[in-house]
């Protein structure tokens, strides 16, 4: 693990837990409640962060689906009846490159991310924030993180809102509200990127197809003169193949092409 990693990850952290300690430290409906002894909200809201961070740190540390010596183009298809009907009779050869950087065979839909110096299956990207690609494995985990880190953002953003005041003077008000403010700032733009991010991620995820495929189309040849992604199974199918699946899945099973051959 670099320190660059490390430094970010701590620096989650470390904001995660900064931000909680100044809804609490502040006359917020959440201050009030505790002292109140209205202990439940208050825990889950902390139960609520814990599981962002652990989260976090899953979606950060584990392996996104690297690229092994061992994979083969049809290695680990399945054998599900739905794996089945959706595998043609007949399909032509697939003639899948090597990559220029850690001379492996790539498996469809895979990319060599020059920032982890790795190969990754499905291929989605490279998030700074998590310091670790976004592919077939990790990306069903990488949803459940945002959407659960909205659901934290939206609770603290009204939390925080609940005890700015606005009846004071000015030098009063920014010794007492100005650092809760400047959290509510802070909060406010966190949730609009977690939420875009998130509705960006379930729209793909909804077609089957990963940013990387729906930012350059032009440069990956099993999308060049199609208008939309030859793996698309319908809304059902695609949920349930990216939320539910539980081993890789042999894209080349699953590519049907049309008029274009691979170059």
């Amino acid at each position: 693990m670099g320190r660059w990693a490390v430094a970010v990850r701590t620096g989650h952290t470390v904001l995660s837990w900064g931000l909680t300690l100044v809804l609490f430290l502040n006359q917020t409906e959440l201050r009030q409640q505790e002292a109140q002894g209205e202990l439940f909200r208050p825990l889950l809201f902390v139960l609520l962060v814990l599981c962002s961070v652990l989260l976090y740190f899953a979606v950060s540390l584990m392996d996104p689906g690297y690229v092994g010596p061992e994979t083969a183009p049809h290695a680990q298809a399945g054998t599900s009846e739905e794996r089945k009907a959706m595998v043609p009779q007949k399909h032509p050869t697939i003639y899948l490159h090597r990559c220029g950087y850690c001379m492996l065979k790539q498996p469809l839909r895979a990319r060599h991310c020059r920032s982890c110096k790795r190969c990754v299956r499905r291929y989605d990207h490279h998030c700074p924030w998590i310091e670790n690609c976004v592919g077939e494995r990790n990306h069903p985990v990488f949803v459940a993180y945002l959407a659960l880190q909205l659901v934290v953002l939206v609770w603290a953003l009204r939390l925080a809102w609940s005890g700015i005041r606005f009846d004071q003077p000015w030098g009063a008000w920014l010794r007492h509200t100005g650092l809760l403010f400047a959290a509510f700032v802070l909060l406010a733009v966190f949730t609009a990127v977690v939420a875009l991010l998130l509705a960006s991620h379930l729209y793909l995820v909804s077609c089957d197809t990963t940013t990387w495929e729906f930012m350059s189309p032009h440069r990956i040849f099993y999308l060049r003169h199609r208008s939309g992604s030859p793996f698309d199974r319908g809304l059902a199918r695609n949920l349930g193949r990216f939320f539910c699946g539980c081993e890789a899945v042999s894209w080349e099973m699953l590519y049907t092409p049309e008029d274009s051959e691979p170059v």
